[in-house]
């Protein structure tokens, strides 16, 4: 049995995509800081087929996982003009996140990417290469989990077609560097206030996009605010940097709260998180933001620099809103690393 192997890892969009069309394409684009420490390690073995080829088995945290079939079994299909030997071979796939199940992480951003990136590993091993290996990740990925797209790059990437953003594509997520260093130290702590399955999916919250009554606006707001940061990013202007990050987390569950049907994913303890942060950034001056992704749960943004206080901070106050007191910590990172197999 031939083996290859990946660590991939999450990250959380800054301007966020949020209504897709085609095949995993993106209305809007959007840019993401790509996490350190929050990541799936995953393994792609195979074998010559014994029968009509393509059988998956998937092993999550060493227990066989039968449920996630579907959705990998799904994702060979779509990426069969890349794989075109994927009939072939029979697959087991071992995957492990560092992260807890339903810790407001997004795991198919880490394990589709993880995924993606050893798929084109077996694909090389096999003689089939590629001009660009990351770019086609980026592409299979986003066929798995559009997010997924932005985690093969970091500290930054961006996914979607945006006029000053060069090379950028609706197809792949494209790295992005032209930041002031202090963007490179930024911890993301995220506060769990809801650890329970979303009353809608983000697949379904997607979906409402369509023929919502504000999408024009959104997605035009998006490539405004998309430009806008970027200016701040390479100037290191962290106050206009939070703003329109704050602003873009209040905007996605406004276009949540807005849809037909309408829905709310925010607790009041997400509510009272954010009005806890306002309040320390007005009486600190500390440069702390919240961000948040489809769900109840909060990021926290800053530099490492502030890291003692904003420590002291959250265990003073913000840990009493947390699921059981749980919150974790995370930082800016560099994107996916390949895993050594039998000591290589």
């Amino acid at each position: 049995m031939n083996t290859v192997g990946w660590q991939s890892p999450s990250n959380i969009a800054l301007i966020k995509y949020w209504g897709k069309h085609g095949q995993q394409l993106p209305a809007n684009p959007s840019i993401s800081f790509t996490l350190s420490t929050s990541h799936t390690q995953t393994y792609l073995s195979w074998v010559p087929a014994a029968g009509m080829g393509g059988e998956i088995k998937v092993i999550l945290d060493g227990q066989p996982a039968p449920s996630f079939v579907p959705k990998v079994s799904q994702f060979f299909e779509r990426i069969a003009a890349y794989v075109p030997f994927f009939k072939e071979y029979d697959y087991e796939i071992n995957t492990h996140n560092s992260f807890p199940h339903s810790s407001g992480i997004a795991s198919s951003a880490s394990g589709m990417s993880a995924l993606a990136l050893c798929t084109l590993s077996m694909a090389a091993q096999l003689g089939h290469t590629h001009q660009d290996f990351y770019q086609t990740a980026s592409i299979l990925a986003r066929l798995g989990s559009g997010s997924a797209s932005r985690s093969v790059y970091g500290p930054l990437a961006v996914w979607g077609k945006h006029a000053k953003t060069p090379l950028s594509s609706d197809a792949f997520a494209v790295p992005y560097h032209d930041i002031d260093p202090i963007f490179e130290t930024f911890q993301d702590y995220i506060l769990l206030v809801d650890k329970g399955v979303k009353q809608v999916s983000s697949t379904a919250g997607h979906s409402l996009m369509n023929g919502h009554p504000f999408a024009a606006q959104r997605f035009a707001q998006a490539h405004t605010n998309l430009s806008d940061i970027q200016t701040h990013l390479r100037s290191g202007d962290l106050d206009q940097f939070g703003e329109i990050v704050e602003s873009e987390a209040l905007t996605l569950h406004a276009m949540m709260m807005t849809s037909r049907p309408y829905y709310l994913l925010v607790k009041p303890n997400t509510i009272a998180i954010i009005e806890a942060i306002w309040a320390f950034r007005q009486e600190t001056k500390i440069p702390v933001y919240f961000t948040l992704d489809a769900g109840a749960n909060v990021h926290m943004l800053f530099p490492k620099g502030d890291k003692q206080k904003v420590d002291a901070f959250v265990n003073d106050v913000l840990q009493s809103y947390c699921h059981k007191g749980e919150y974790l910590c995370d930082a800016v990172g560099n994107g996916p690393e390949q895993l050594h197999i039998d000591g290589k």
